[in-house]
């Protein structure tokens, strides 16, 4: 296998946690809401998870606790930043820092612990293909993870509950104003997003990297943050996105496997080096993110 199938073998399931924890995120913000404890929700949800498996639970029971539990998370900062109109930057903040604290303390007993993973599951004919085979052989939560894409993408174009959720985070008054309960939806939204970065933290510890350390989510959580930025709040980009940062974390390994003399250090800075810089170019277009942006995003609500 070259640098290039081994680039798109491991594409997608390299994107997985980043398109999970992103299109959580994406919920959140279309609501108008800002919640940046994406990275200890998914630490959270991974050390969960990864305990549940580890003492032969089973992979769908650890997903479901991971959900649950990082869903739990988001209701403690739903709470605080939408019940109380605290500020919402700070409370995801201290979010954030509890999720990772809960995960090194949890998980340190099961430091340097494996657990069995997933096997994938290849489409007739279509993984036979040369160079691109790959991409057609994933494990199953790979494909749910498509079909969540598809899912968000369809309910926020047809559906009067994707009107309703962006509807709340543009015109919070005139929604609550027409009937709708505004700090409900985001209540909602708030936990929808918490649970899909409970299920992000899992597949990485229970799927993708099948080993507890502390710290393994390493990041990956602000760059999910950053994605829906990268994205402009539009699923499409957002799924391009996760799989350009799939592709740019496996580069590293595919550099070392070719004999490439660079430090290792740069390779594994390549995904940030890659947020900086999109960031720096998306920031620059203000037309871009005035058309796609949300106009009340992080503002609290008063009735």
């Amino acid at each position: 296998m070259n640098a290039l199938e081994f680039i798109l073998a491991g594409m997608l399931a390299a994107a997985t946690p980043f398109l999970l924890a992103a299109l959580g995120e994406l919920v959140v913000e279309r609501a108008g809401v800002l919640n940046l404890g994406v990275e200890g929700m998914m630490a959270f949800g991974a050390v969960v998870a990864f305990i549940i498996v580890h003492q032969d639970g089973g992979h769908l029971l650890g997903f479901v606790a991971a959900g649950l539990g990082s869903a739990a998370l988001s209701l403690v900062f739903a709470v605080i930043a939408l019940g109380l109109r605290a500020n919402q930057v700070a409370i995801g903040l201290a979010i954030g820092v509890l999720g990772q604290g809960l995960s090194a303390l949890f998980g340190k007993s099961y430091e340097s612990l494996t657990v069995k993973g997933l096997p994938r599951l290849a489409l007739p004919w279509l993984s036979e293909i040369p160079v691109v085979g790959g991409l057609f052989m994933q494990d199953v939560v790979v494909w749910l993870s498509l079909a969540a894409t598809l899912a968000i993408w369809a309910t926020f174009a047809y559906t009067k509950l994707g009107l309703v959720i962006r509807a709340i985070g543009e015109n919070p008054k005139a929604a609550h104003a027409i009937g709708y309960s505004v700090v409900a939806v985001r209540f909602a939204a708030v936990a929808f997003g918490g649970a899909m970065a409970g299920f992000a933290g899992a597949y990485a510890a229970v799927v993708y990297t099948p080993l507890w350390a502390d710290g393994m989510i390493a990041g990956r959580g602000w760059i999910a943050i950053a994605l829906v930025v990268f994205g402009t709040w539009l699923t499409g980009r957002i799924f391009l996105g996760a799989c350009l940062f799939g592709a740019v974390s496996l580069m590293g390994l595919a550099a070392q496997a070719t004999g490439l003399d660079v430090p290792s250090q740069v390779l594994a800075s390549l995904p940030y080096l890659v947020t900086i810089i999109v960031l720096g170019v998306i920031s620059a277009d203000r037309r871009l993110l005035k058309l796609n942006g949300v106009a009340s995003l992080g503002e609290p609500f008063e009735r």
